[in-house]
């Protein structure tokens, strides 16, 4: 595993080649560094990194079975946790670095199997006060299949921390934490259109119609972080962990996942998104990350 650092006067981000992970991003203004993403362990295990990339798809198909094209597939768990493939591939696998400069990083992941092959390549780019994150996925296999693209990142969570990201509506949570009936109407505590703060419980739910914006506050540090998409992506998912999950938790992170599709999308009417890839075709995603001191 090979830890890369890049950095200027506004920024500090470190990246793993395993799982094409953020380890870190620091936000810096008058001597002072804030984390604006959970720092990582730098393990080389996604699940307790910053932020980890979701190629060829995000979350969970139900049953592990879709249908595409007249043709039935199937896939395979891909950890020891879930009885879902979950998240994909690159965030359990090692990435080769293509491109290494003080603000620009490139990394690619390449992927056979005996349903998904592609070549995935991600880039990490310092931009005065942003960070760029572009990731991309190319259909390396012999017949078109459906794709999609997001990431995973944790933020610092604190008692006055607020989020702000526009929604409709969001889907329920069944049982194996997989996406369940779409609700139209947003519940009071789950209503991000406004800045709100954080339950402090169990969530895991995807949120439909979003406009690819979300903007974080934390008072207490005197920051803000914002976060855009580009194509602005159509749902975010929120996941809060609890103590009876996840051992030692302290309600200290949480997620907002921007995904250019929604959970369990193979099995949803017109593909909830996924972009049909046919042979040699990719698909593109960016995300912009945007530290906001208060001065």
């Amino acid at each position: 595993m090979t830890l890369f650092t890049l950095a200027n006067e506004a920024l500090i981000v470190k990246v793993s080649s395993m799982g094409g992970t953020i380890e870190a991003l620091y936000g810096c203004h008058e001597r002072r560094q804030v984390p604006l993403l959970r720092p990582g362990a730098a393990t080389g295990s996604a699940g307790h990194s910053s932020c980890f990339p979701l190629v060829p798809f995000g979350n969970r198909v139900k049953g592990n079975r879709f249908s595409f094209e007249g043709e039935t597939y199937s896939l395979k768990p891909n950890t020891e946790w879930d009885p879902h493939y979950l998240h994909g591939d690159g965030w359990l696998n090692p990435w080769q670095c293509l491109e290494q400069r003080d603000d620009r990083l490139v990394l690619e992941y390449q992927h056979r199997s005996e349903l998904y092959c592609y070549t995935a390549r991600q880039s990490f780019e310092l931009q005065a006060s942003s960070l760029v994150v572009s990731l991309s996925v190319t259909n390396q296999g012999e017949y078109a299949l459906p794709f999609g693209l997001g990431w995973h990142p944790y933020f610092p969570l604190t008692e006055q921390t607020t989020l702000q990201a526009k929604a409709d509506g969001y889907w329920l949570e069944e049982a194996q934490w997989l996406a369940g009936e779409h609700q139209a109407t947003l519940p009071a505590e789950l209503d991000f259109n406004q800045p709100a703060r954080l339950p402090r419980h169990w969530l895991n739910n995807g949120f439909s119609q979003w406009d690819g914006r979300a903007q974080i506050h934390w008072p207490e540090h005197r920051w803000s972080l914002t976060m855009t998409t580009e194509p602005a992506t159509p749902c975010y998912f929120i996941f809060v962990s609890d103590p009876s999950f996840d051992e030692g938790y302290q309600f200290d992170y949480f997620c907002v996942e921007p995904m250019s599709h929604a959970a369990n999308a193979h099995n949803q009417e017109q593909g909830g998104g996924l972009k049909r890839l046919a042979p040699g075709e990719t698909l593109y995603q960016t995300m912009r990350l945007i530290s906001q001191p208060e001065v």
